[in-house]
């Protein structure tokens, strides 16, 4: 297969999925109205105090973002699943990691349009100071959303076929994301304190270090996990 058909196959594979999304837009909603939630539970759980509020709000934010973007992972093979489709598509000449790609484009689009709606409302209800780093803390936010969306579409596909998926997936996904959920937190409350250069920067440099060996790793295993 050329490297245009292959990337074709990623295209066609990340449109059906958002397209059904955006027909539907109930899995965004409740992901949204969820996150929201939280962020506002979390908030009253650590009262008025402003400078605790910037303290926590690092964290906050991605424990919101792990909890509330794991129900985006459940309809990444749930439409294929119920309809019978799924065999069909792996009958499909190319690499099954087209699939996965195509899916992973997909639910990194969904999960930062949900974030794109929540950062203001962080903003707003944690008091996070939006300073000269604002470029650096949006790339943050973006590759520990690419590291959270890989894992999560790659165990997605590992836990799709059994009948507790919803209670399999987080017990696979959640352990695995802490590499990731750690950097993202150090990173950000670095930035927020204004540490640009510094810890922040190691930070950076070890989420893009786990990102590649995520992607990696979930590619070449892809193939073996769909087909079990």
């Amino acid at each position: 297969m050329s490297f245009r058909s292959e990337t074709n196959r990623v295209a066609a594979v990340a449109w059906k999925d958002l397209t059904t999304e955006r027909r539907s837009k109930a899995n965004f909603n409740a992901v949204l109205f969820l996150a929201a939630l939280m962020l506002l539970m979390f908030g009253f759980a650590l009262g008025p105090d402003a400078a605790s509020l910037r303290l926590a709000a690092a964290g906050i934010v991605w424990l919101t973002i792990m909890f509330s973007g794991n129900l985006a992972f459940h309809r990444s093979y749930q439409v294929e699943l119920e309809g019978g489709a799924l065999e069909t598509l792996l009958l499909y000449p190319g690499a099954r990691s087209s699939i996965f790609l195509g899916k992973l484009i997909a639910n990194l689009v969904f999960v930062l349009l949900v974030l794109m709606a929540l950062i203001p409302i962080a903003i707003v209800l944690y008091d996070i100071p939006v300073g000269p780093s604002i470029p650096l803390l949006f790339l943050v936010i973006f590759l520990g959303t690419f590291g959270f969306v890989t894992l999560g579409t790659f165990y997605a596909s590992m836990a799709s076929r059994s009948r507790a998926r919803e209670v399999l997936l987080p017990l696979l996904l959640f352990p695995m994301l802490i590499p990731v959920l750690l950097a993202s937190v150090e990173a950000t409350g670095a930035l927020l304190q204004g540490d640009p250069m510094g810890e922040a920067g190691r930070w950076i440099r070890l989420l893009v270090s786990f990102d590649v060996i995520f992607l990696g790793a979930s590619i070449l295993a892809f193939g073996a996990v769909i087909e079990e």
